[in-house]
């Protein structure tokens, strides 16, 4: 499953020209969507870290109006652009944004940590617009990547993690703290609790398990 994580990221994160943000991806199921109503739906917006959490708890997003639209590789950028196919048209209750962590591994080149930040901001602010309640998750922790090694991405989630947690403050959001029941002394995911020595970005099923548990209660 992390070679596969790695494959996908670098995928995604080079990108199809065209089709950069892979609009294509959720099109034919966002059209079916649109079709149904769901008065109390949850559309969960992010990366690898998002999409693969059907993989290890497909239930979590059966048993729940739920929608999953996490694309693994992902930058901030790709998800703005297809923020309105992906989650407004689907007229969801609420929004759960995580994003960020590869705008600091740099998977579509270099961006600063305020732009992350401005970034996200705009997704909550297009959903504010559209009348649907937003929660801005906290970037996971995160001590190396794998696939792009030595960019000490550790201060870096802490930065943005103020960033954004002071944004939601200030705007009387809901910010989601996953970072501060996950990360150890060092500022990384805790190894082997809730990922694994050789991926270090991405939860295991425990890791989840914490997830779902600090989410369903923020949704309440």
């Amino acid at each position: 499953m992390d070679n596969n994580y790695s494959q996908d990221i670098n995928i995604a994160g080079g990108g199809n020209l065209q089709d950069w943000a892979n609009l294509n991806k959720y099109q034919k199921n966002n059209e079916e969507l649109m079709e149904i109503t769901e008065p109390n739906r949850v559309v969960f917006m992010g990366n690898s870290i998002t999409e693969a959490w059907s993989f290890f708890n497909k239930n979590f997003f059966i048993e729940n109006p739920f929608v999953n639209r996490g694309i693994s590789g992902q930058t901030t950028p790709q998800m703005l652009i297809r923020f309105k196919s992906d989650v407004v048209n689907l007229n969801p209750k609420s929004v759960v944004i995580l994003a960020g962590i590869n705008d600091i591994a740099g998977n579509t080149g270099p961006i600063s940590i305020e732009n992350t930040a401005e970034n996200i901001i705009s997704m909550a602010e297009i959903a504010l617009a559209n009348n649907i309640r937003v929660f801005i998750c906290s970037t996971l922790p995160a001590l190396d990547f794998p696939w792009s090694p030595g960019l000490n991405p550790a201060t870096k989630v802490i930065k943005l993690n103020k960033i954004l947690k002071d944004y939601c403050k200030k705007n009387n959001l809901e910010y989601v703290d996953y970072y501060s029941f996950m990360s150890d002394a060092n500022g990384g995911l805790k190894v082997p609790e809730y990922t694994s020595a050789d991926d270090l970005v991405h939860p295991n099923k425990a890791g989840y398990n914490v997830m779902e548990k600090i989410i369903l209660k923020a949704l309440k």
